[in-house]
This record gives C-alpha cells, sequence and structure tokens, in this order.
C-alpha cells in the first residue's frame, strides 16, 4: 500500500500574467484532514480545483495511492473518489447541511 492517498508533486499552475502555484508539494495519508488557509488570491481555490479536475496544472505530477493520475475533469475525480465542498453557504436553504453535501449523490433504487 502507497503511504500517500494523495500526493502533488513540483505542481504549478499560471494564468495570463499570474503565477498562482509554484512548486506545490502536498502529501495526504489515509484519514488525514488538512485545511487550507491564506488570503484572498493565495491559491487554495485553485489547489482544490487542480485535485478536482475543474483545472490542470502546467507542471508537476499527481499521485493517487503512489500511482501517476490524470484528473482532466471533475468526473475523472469523482471515479478516484475525489470530491470538493465548496464555501457556497447553501445550495438549497431548505434542506440540511448533510443533503446539501449530498446534494447529485443520493442513493436510489431502481425499479425492477
Amino acid at each position: 500500500m502507497a503511504n500517500y492517498v494523495l500526493e502533488l508533486k513540483h505542481v504549478s499552475k499560471s494564468f495570463p500574467g499570474v503565477k498562482v502555484l509554484n512548486d506545490v508539494h502536498f502529501e495526504l495519508k489515509p484519514g488525514e484532514i488538512h485545511a487550507l488557509m491564506g488570503e484572498n488570491g493565495a491559491g487554495k481555490s485553485t489547489f482544490i480545483k487542480i485535485i478536482t479536475g475543474v483545472h490542470q496544472p502546467n507542471s508537476g505530477e499527481i499521485l493517487i495511492d503512489g500511482k501517476p493520475a490524470e484528473i482532466r475533469t471533475p468526473l475523472d475525480a469523482q471515479a478516484l473518489g475525489i470530491a470538493a465542498i465548496y464555501q457556497h453557504v447553501t445550495c438549497f436553504p431548505d434542506i440540511s447541511v448533510a443533503e446539501n453535501i449530498f446534494m447529485g449523490h443520493e442513493k436510489t433504487v431502481l425499479p425492477l
């Protein structure tokens, strides 16, 4: 088993005229919880969008369970077990926090 479930090695991301992430290294072990903190413009959202397939890094690599992974879309990330809960107050104010988190991922039973 790999030591890390998720690794980013030498990841960089630029947008026209702005280098947002520069040589980022990140390691996540099974069961760990990390918090991203920083000022506006520090690259937190870009970091999350890279591991969830919204943006592609300009350089570096992403490893899942020690194996190189290409996360080109949010569906790729979802297939690898990666998801993000964004900081919107609520998408649907009349349902619970848990229901908001699992919106679109509800368990359903198909009729026979």
